[in-house]
């Protein structure tokens, strides 16, 4: 009888049906996530390219998105999935950094409990070192630009896109990031500018080359004018964006009309097209001369707006309708409705820009808004060869956006390279020498396991790792020990070169990252891995076996 209550065998089943699997397993699955991406890591990386069920394929080497596309299953994996998705959230560069490092800190975490290090002690010392990290890079590494120039934003954005398919064509895509950008600004309600990436709109177009992508201050739709018969283009127009249709009205079912006159049959059709016309009259009467709606108009009222100078524009997305609404200062009604029970048009709902126009991209006519009056958008046009290809580069663009957003709104900048990583191995090593408890070891192994990321670029790069890494480490422990004013304390931005395969000065080079960026991919990784190192087993409940129907033959 006491057999069944025994844990010794821990593959075994349990009596509540089901089984029982030991952390070594648990972290055999994060190992795994972190061996599928590790060789997409940087300016040298290779790509994965992933087919689904159906046949789809995607080609890409961002992190986030390869993790997103392998559909883990195990509970473990899943936890470095979402990791990786946050860091794509929150900052938008280093998913596979971040993942990379979580699954070495669990390595080595698993090192120390098999020589009877308590996980308590190792989660301890990982907490500590985590802080001292982050408290480094903000006093010691991160290089404060207070008055943003342009050239540390380009390096940012080379430095995020040199990894990715963009990172060929120089600093073409860099600097359009950076214009793309810094067009958007705005002000939050403390006054401190703000740079939403949502307001960026990326458009993708086939057959041309990348170098004749193209970037304009405004917000454009994939959705032509509804009549050819309408303005090219309108200066200073007045918006109204809608979420109901302008068609002839009907009767809602299960509505009956018994008539014994036909002439009051004609009639009751004719109030019918009526209505709409007052609809579409009100709406010019309140000075509106552009429509967008995100349902369709007839073509009677159609000709309406036309005859009457004005533009609409039917089917448009409701994401795109609540972004144009935001910016030019308008309401996206849902009804022309007031409390009062009667319709009208409030001019508060009414938005404004400096032109909207319709111009012709590739084989497609889109609609131009340039001048909101709310907030200005800026759009991006990429050329590519292949729907495969533009999407990456659309994933990269994204990224170079995300990084140059936190340097704006941060103005801080460390350097690339392995450099921050490097620099924190010593100071950390250093640091567990001045603790006298056991928490010293998982120190030790937490600043040993960010040496993984300078290691991994070197291998992506078929270079010397163990050499370039040796170097770099006695630069920065030299660094480390100057004095503020020598010459070796400049030696602390040095890192790698990955296309010569030695070391350089990577601030003097441009190979900048944004300091918000290293920091939270420290914090996530730690406790992601703490996450995982906390879990002693995994007991998975078999699901109940449904009794079969003596009936079912039948």
């Amino acid at each position: 009888m006491s057999g069944i209550f025994s844990t010794n065998n821990q593959d075994s089943a349990l009596f509540i049906g089901g089984s029982r699997v030991s952390g070594q397993e648990v972290l055999m699955a994060a190992l795994s996530i972190a061996n599928v991406i590790k060789t997409s890591l940087g300016p040298v990386g290779l790509d994965k390219m992933l087919v689904d069920d159906v046949g789809d394929v995607t080609i890409s080497n961002d992190g986030a998105t390869i993790l997103q596309l392998l559909e883990v299953e195990h509970p473990a994996g899943k936890i470095l999935v979402k990791l990786a998705q946050q860091q794509d959230t929150e900052v938008g560069d280093g998913t596979t950094s971040v993942v990379i490092i979580a699954a070495e800190l669990l390595r080595r975490a698993n090192e120390l409990i098999k020589n009877h290090i308590h996980p308590a002690t190792v989660i301890t010392g990982y907490r500590l070192a985590c802080k001292e990290a982050c408290k480094f890079i903000a006093d010691q590494m991160a290089l404060k630009v207070d008055k943003l120039g342009r050239d540390p934003l380009v390096s940012v954005a080379m430095t995020t896109i040199s990894s990715k398919i963009l990172g060929t064509y120089g600093t073409f895509f860099a600097e359009m990031a950076v214009d793309a950008l810094s067009a958007v600004k705005t002000s939050d309600f403390r006054g401190k500018a703000r740079y939403p990436v949502n307001a960026v709109n990326i458009f993708k177009a086939k057959g041309a080359s990348a170098r004749e992508s193209s970037y304009f201050t405004g917000y454009a739709l994939y959705r032509p004018f509804t009549s050819p018969a309408m303005k090219r283009s309108l200066k200073s127009p007045k918006i109204l964006v809608i979420d109901f249709d302008i068609t002839k009205t009907r009767m809602k079912m299960g509505v009956n009309i018994v008539i014994d006159n036909p002439d009051e049959l004609e009639a009751i059709r004719k109030r019918e097209m009526d209505i709409s016309s007052e609809r579409a009259r009100m709406i010019l009467d309140a000075g509106v001369t552009a429509v967008f709606s995100t349902r369709g108009i007839d073509d009677v009222y159609v000709k309406m707006f036309a005859e009457a100078g004005a533009i609409t524009v039917t089917r448009v997305p409701k994401e795109d309708a609540r972004r144009i609404a935001k910016g030019t200062g308008a309401a996206l009604i849902t009804t022309l409705a007031n409390l009062d029970g009667d319709e009208s048009v409030d001019a508060s709902s009414i938005g404004s820009a400096e032109l909207v126009e319709q111009v012709r991209l590739s084989d497609d006519d889109i609609v131009v808004i340039r001048g909101a009056k709310e907030q200005r958008a800026s759009t991006v046009i990429l050329r590519g060869a292949n729907d495969y290809m533009l999407d990456e580069m659309e994933r990269s663009f994204h990224d170079s956006l995300c990084a140059v957003k936190r340097v704006l709104e941060s103005g801080a900048v460390v350097p690339g390279g392995g450099s921050v990583e490097t620099a924190l191995d010593v100071y950390l090593e250093s640091f567990a020498t001045t603790l006298g408890s056991r928490e010293q070891l998982a120190i030790v192994e937490f600043a040993n396991a960010l040496l993984v990321i300078p290691k991994q670029l070197s291998v992506n790069a078929a270079k010397d790792s163990i050499e370039l890494i040796a170097k770099l480490r006695a630069y920065h422990s030299a660094a480390q020990k100057a004095t503020a004013d020598s010459s070796r304390s400049a030696l602390k931005n040095y890192g790698l070169d990955l296309y010569e395969g030695k070391l350089r000065d990577n601030v003097k080079a441009g190979v900048l990252e944004p300091a918000m960026s290293k920091i939270k991919m420290l914090k996530s990784a730690t406790e992601a891995a703490i996450n995982i190192l906390r879990i002693d087993d995994m007991i998975k409940l078999l699901p109940e076996k449904q009794e079969e129907d003596p009936h079912a033959h039948m």
